[in-house]
């Protein structure tokens, strides 16, 4: 993920991770510091997609940022409405890195107002589960924001289970002896296809409780919520596809029967 690009780093990018600055990514460094544009991400205030403008500013000039480091202010308002983002970021030119130190409102904030959409397909628990590992990793709690990330994907597992464990034919015994990944190839009819496509993700969430470092958790956190998150779309799609069908057979029979009541 290139976390300069200007979405990834206002939208995505956790406080304090760092970001060291080559030849490869010197020039979009330079745009962030110039540049005036515009970009379309979600707002927490209007809870949908608007467009914001950016612009950012250094103290003493570009030539000194450059030079001698210091903060950059990044300035984010909503088109729509006039609400302010604010982003700050030190630049550190003995280490050559950049890191954002600051930012209001807060990745989470962002984030978490665009979850709440999942509390058709998500029980209240999973969903502050949810919530919790978004706040950790904007917080720079990368290990414990995969461990809340890996429940929520076990419970998707288990929800499936236990529709299929009522099927006829049904083998509990072989299912409970199977590996995660063995267990969703039985529950393939059950899972989202996303889920079932990508069953790898239960893996690189196992390794990163166990093996990685914090930065490796948060350097890949924003993947793997997307890939969370493209699971719960596709449950969501479907939860509201069956509840129009619902509705629109109810619709159908009561109209039914006043025909019949009027033709009588």
């Amino acid at each position: 993920m290139n976390n300069l690009d200007p979405h990834s780093f206002f939208f995505n990018l956790p406080l304090y991770s760092k970001i060291k600055i080559d030849s490869d990514n010197e020039k979009e460094l330079d745009n962030l510091i110039d540049g005036t544009f515009q970009i379309n991400a979600y707002s927490p205030i209007l809870k949908e997609n608007t467009t914001y403008e950016i612009e950012s500013s250094v103290d003493y000039g570009k030539a000194h940022f450059k030079k001698k480091g210091g903060i950059m202010t990044s300035t984010l308002q909503c088109l729509r409405n006039g609400h302010e983002c604010h982003v700050y970021s030190y630049y550190n030119v003995e280490s050559n890195e950049v890191q954002k130190i600051g930012q209001y409102p807060s990745i989470a904030d962002f984030h978490i107002s665009k979850i709440k959409d999942y509390t058709k397909v998500l029980s209240s628990e999973k969903l502050k589960e949810f919530t919790r590992a978004i706040g950790l990793a904007a917080n720079g709690v990368g290990i414990g924001s995969f461990i809340y990330l890996r429940r929520i994907f076990e419970e998707l597992i288990e929800e499936a289970h236990q529709n299929a464990k009522i099927q006829t034919g049904w083998d509990e015994d072989n299912y409970s002896r199977q590996a995660m990944i063995d267990k969703i190839k039985l529950l393939e009819n059950e899972l989202p296809e996303f889920l079932v496509e990508n069953k790898s993700l239960y893996g690189i969430l196992s390794v990163g409780v166990h093996r990685l470092m914090e930065e490796d958790c948060l350097a890949y956190f924003e993947i793997v919520k997307d890939g969370i998150e493209h699971i719960l779309d596709e449950k969501l799609e479907k939860f509201n596809k069956n509840r129009r069908k619902e509705e629109s057979a109810k619709k159908i029979s009561a109209l039914t029967a006043a025909t019949k009541s009027s033709n009588s």
